[in-house]
């Protein structure tokens, strides 16, 4: 008798350990999936940054499949009829694993690329990460109805065990599981880890049972208050900003370094450390702390949003920061009004249909609405309008801020359009110029603004006016006088913009994707044919194509990455190019004579185009075809890596000539490619060589050359016999880096590598 006793407790603390363990196992499961499934997609689709967030649309979109599923399944009252029902769902959904890209789809389309990537994550992933995720609400509605009024161990807290599984699965992916396992391990342990859930969750149905919870008809809900439409609206907006938000910082993140993995789990990785710390019974950042904060935050990357092309060491933390903070307080408003635990399923419904809501809004509605990344700085000021609203008194000291920041505001523009066109650029003190002056006088305006708005930070209406006005001034103080015009598809945003080189005759016109050089045009008719920039006849790429003009007529060029189509300059008329791109876009701006003309009045043979992922589509032509082969998809800084493994460079080489030569253009300012891309050479039984071109200040005026680095492949020595003789391309160093496969990428290394390398060369200088 005296052993019975304690058992009770021991065998409660046992079961509230049993359902944490399952709500975190499912939660991790969820998380794991998400990085590893895009990754298995990626390839298809020409590694656009885009497909991490339509894939993160669909899982929302799940995610609210499944909360709904758990919503609707509190209607049957038996909590064993309850369990029964879930693991029959569990069963039936483990009939799409082994986990794997179904073909069901077909091919990959560029032309409706976001409706083909819904239709292969519904088919491949669907059912098992819909049911999966209904495990959270639906097994916490099981705690409250088990252990009943227990306030101390409120149901909600174990939101925050689910939360603490997906955000160490978010985590353990780039770390530990991409770089250590292949994608085929990766699928296959997934699957093997669903299996061992089922179990779990088996187990916890049985120990509920053995407790005798499970057998009766659930008691009636409590009588609790009716939730006003009111209050639903209120979650679901507080729950679509973050993910908003979420999916904007995304975009910000993968356009400026690379789409892969390693850095699409930052952004989703804080947002569910942002729903740990707000589930806390004790938060570990105060509500107080957390306004605080981001009322600084928000203000400083409203100001710099519009500056982000140079500084990216410094806006991506400042740019997370103010997503964190701004996420954790809207769900900590959310906490603040959550309700009773009866009705927790439909408070995580509506939570789930806000993130749906706000995921779908950046993912499908702003590409279509917006020519250029607008749904990102609207939100963030939105955001402005979670904060408390204050009362409605209102101190004529804030009524005195307010305006001050209206003015401060009003006057950028101002000064922009009408007093920087008489500012000349002459010297006044100690070199600085008249121009210095009033560029530190826009900023000096800007911060005045800066300040007023993080004092408005106690009323939101007043705050978010106060950033509205902030947002406007900055983008106009950013916006240079040749406005630049865009274009947005699935695969990004393109900026036409004109700019003044006095070497080539004046304007020239180029073509950025995102913040990255794609190519440039001289205007002037003289020079409009000349190739510039990476492709001038000084560069390594203008070099391979001197060379081989030199050796044969006739030749047959493939390019992998249109940009301007500056390469078609050296299309002879006895030559034929084929340009390889995933973007129609690209080929209606490059291809019309408004816009650039190297394809149409330039080339003097034949030029065509071939639709779709470059890696697909070169596998398609036929074998020894191809006397020039040029890889140009790296200089954008979201780098497509399937491109660069040893299994996509070994195919690129069947498609060459025995004399014929593979031009890798590995210019990146983010990632150090030149390893993994010696290192791919070796493997795939090519024989390579490297050059690291840098530009005199004289060289090649005409061309406006810009600093490239190009390994050149062939397959044999004899093919590349021509250029080994020349003193600019050195032999390469395979060894240095393990090369890349299908299996395995290390951007984490590559990011490294190149980090250093910047830091060497500020120290040298």
């Amino acid at each position: 008798m005296t052993t019975v006793a304690p058992q009770a407790p021991a065998r409660g603390s046992a079961l509230r350990a049993l359902f944490a363990l399952t709500v975190f196992v499912s939660a991790a499961l969820v998380f794991l999936v998400e990085p590893m499934v895009a990754k298995l997609v990626l390839p298809q689709l020409g590694g656009s940054p885009s497909v991490w967030n339509t894939s993160l649309a669909f899982f929302q979109i799940a995610l609210l499949a499944g909360y709904g599923y758990a919503h609707l399944l509190q209607r049957l009252r038996a909590l064993r009829d309850q369990t029964i029902v879930h693991a029959v769902a569990l069963l039936l959904a483990a009939i799409a694993l082994p986990l794997r890209i179904n073909e069901l789809a077909g091919p990959a389309s560029s032309n409706h690329p976001t409706l083909w990537l819904l239709a292969v994550l519904t088919i491949s992933v669907g059912a098992p990460f819909a049911v999966l995720s209904a495990t959270a609400p639906l097994v916490q509605a099981w705690y409250a109805r088990t252990f009943g009024a227990d306030q101390e161990k409120e149901p909600y807290v174990l939101y925050a065990a689910s939360n603490l599984g997906s955000l160490l699965a978010l985590l353990a992916y780039p770390l530990a599981v991409e770089p250590s396992l292949t994608l085929h391990a990766q699928r296959w342990g997934w699957s093997a880890g669903y299996g061992i859930f089922i179990l779990i969750i088996a187990a916890l149905a049985a120990a509920v049972l053995r407790s005798g919870k499970l057998k009766a008809p659930v008691r009636p809900p409590v009588a609790t208050v009716p939730i006003a439409w009111r209050e639903r609206l209120i979650w679901l907006a507080l729950a679509a900003i973050p993910s908003s938000l979420m999916l904007g910082v995304t975009t910000y993140v993968t356009t400026d370094v690379a789409s892969a993995p390693f850095l699409w789990v930052l952004p989703l990785a804080l947002y569910l450390l942002t729903f740990v710390i707000a589930f806390q019974e004790k938060p570990a950042i105060s509500k107080a702390i957390s306004l605080l904060l981001q009322g600084a935050a928000v203000a400083a990357c409203a100001a710099l949003l519009p500056f982000r092309a140079n500084a990216l060491a410094l806006l991506l933390p400042l740019h997370l920061g103010a997503f964190f903070l701004t996420a954790l307080v809207c769900h900590q408003a959310l906490v603040a009004r959550r309700p009773d635990p009866a009705q927790l399923t439909e408070f995580y419904f509506w939570m789930s249909l806000g993130g749906v809501v706000g995921g779908s809004f950046n993912a499908f509605l702003a590409p279509v609405i917006f020519d250029d990344v607008w749904e990102y700085p609207l939100v963030l000021v939105l955001s402005c309008l979670a904060r408390p609203w204050g009362d409605r008194k209102i101190p004529s000291s804030i009524w005195v801020t307010l305006v001050l920041s209206v003015i401060a505001g009003a006057a950028v523009p101002i000064l922009i359009n009408i007093v920087e066109p008489h500012i000349h650029a002459h010297r006044v003190i100690s070199g600085l110029t008249q121009l210095d002056f009033f560029v530190f006088g826009v900023r000096l305006v800007l911060s005045v603004v800066v300040i007023a708005a993080f004092l408005l930070r106690g009323r939101a209406l007043l705050y978010f006016t106060a950033i509205s006005v902030l947002s406007i001034s900055a983008q106009a103080a950013a916006d240079q006088p040749n406005a630049p015009q865009s274009w947005r598809s699935f695969f990004g945003v393109l900026r036409q913009s004109e700019t003044q080189v006095p070497a080539i005759g004046g304007t020239v016109r180029m073509l950025r994707h995102g913040t990255t050089l794609h190519g440039a045009q001289a205007v002037t008719p003289r020079w409009r044919c000349n190739p510039l920039v990476y492709y001038a006849n000084s560069t390594p790429i203008g070099q391979v194509f001197l060379a081989q003009e030199r050796e044969k007529s006739g030749l047959r060029i493939g390019a992998v990455g249109l940009g301007t189509g500056s390469v078609a300059a050296y299309v002879r008329a006895s030559d034929r190019l084929t340009f390889f791109e995933i973007d129609p876009q690209v080929i209606r701006v490059s291809s019309d004579p408004a816009h650039f003309s190297y394809t149409t009045l330039c080339a003097k043979g034949a030029v065509d185009y071939v639709l779709g992922d470059a890696r697909l589509t070169v596998a398609k032509q036929p074998a020894d075809i191809f006397d020039i082969l040029l890889i140009d998809a790296f200089s954008s800084d979201a780098v497509p890596t399937h491109l660069l493994t040893t299994e996509a460079v070994r195919g690129y080489l069947t498609h060459l000539k025995p004399d014929g030569v593979l031009v890798l253009h590995l210019s990146n300012r983010n990632l150090d490619l030149n390893g993994p891309a010696q290192a791919v050479a070796k493997a795939a039984g090519g024989v390579a060589l490297i050059q690291h071109y840098r530009p005199a200040p004289d060289m090649d005026r005409g061309g406006w050359p810009s600093a490239e680095d190009a390994v050149i492949l062939a397959r044999s020595p004899a093919g590349l016999a021509r250029f080994s003789q020349d003193r600019r391309w050195q032999p390469t160093h395979p060894d240095r880096v393990q090369p890349w496969t299908d299996d395995y990428t290390n951007l984490i290394g590559a990011l490294w590598r190149r980090s250093l390398e910047k830091l060497n060369l500020r120290s040298e200088s």
